[in-house]
């Protein structure tokens, strides 16, 4: 499914894919955080919130669950629940790795073998909002896992397809970093100063689950922006 029919106004116009009685579908722009956060930056929680409440004249308090998360600097498709019931059956599908997440990423170089498995352990420095592998026995590390493939190659970029199989928190840009490829446009995990106007090459490109009132499974896509450096491979 695919169709962008209404546009939501914030700082970047936010996209609606799909909707409807259960399920919020839209591609998120790049820096905006998924829920309020210290910034106080507007953010998609807050945002979608408000536009439900005003298009469907809403009194009171207006549910949207939050049941997945995009870093902040990361663009693309993602879904949110209108009802508890959408929420708690997605939310149990993610626990059950039955919801699956495509990302596409430029990175530096080319990983090898160009197809294959990243495992690791990860934790997470709350301080420093930093995340690093560790041993699994490390007190905190959480288990990491996905499939990526290469797409195409550039002569110093990488066009990767990345079937992320858990969610944690820096993930791909952790785990792409330590084998020597990091993303393009990434000052934090990789060797490019953050600089005003760069952003990280890391696109939230496809969702697919099952409905949580239909029982059908479902496939909702985003492409990432025209432009350098998702032209350059």
């Amino acid at each position: 499914m695919n169709g962008e029919y209404h546009k939501i106004r914030g700082p970047e116009p936010i996209a609606i894919i799909f909707e409807d009685n259960h399920l919020l579908v839209v591609e998120k722009p790049r820096n905006i955080p998924a829920q309020a956060d210290r910034t106080n930056d507007p953010d998609m929680l807050t945002l979608l919130k408000s536009d439900l409440k005003s298009r469907y004249n809403k009194p009171g308090n207006v549910f949207l669950g939050l049941v997945h998360r995009l870093d902040r600097p990361v663009g693309g498709v993602m879904v949110f629940a209108k009802t508890s019931k959408a929420a708690s059956r997605l939310s149990g599908q993610i626990r059950q790795r039955a919801f699956h997440k495509i990302y596409l990423a430029v990175v530096h170089g080319c990983p090898q073998p160009r197809s294959g498995t990243l495992e690791s352990y990860l934790i997470k420095d709350t301080q420093t909002n930093t995340v690093k592998t560790a041993g699994s026995d490390a007190n905190g590390a959480r288990h990491a896992l996905l499939n990526y493939s290469v797409k195409r190659e550039g002569a110093d970029l990488s066009l990767v397809r990345i079937d992320l199989h858990t969610g944690r928190p820096h993930q791909i840009r952790v785990q792409f970093a330590e084998i020597g490829c990091p993303l393009h446009g990434d000052g934090k995990y990789g060797p490019e100063r953050i600089e005003a106007g760069r952003h990280i090459a890391l696109w939230s490109h496809e969702l697919c689950f099952m409905h949580p009132t239909r029982g059908e499974s479902v496939s909702f896509t985003s492409n990432p922006p025209k432009g350098f450096p998702w032209t350059a491979v």
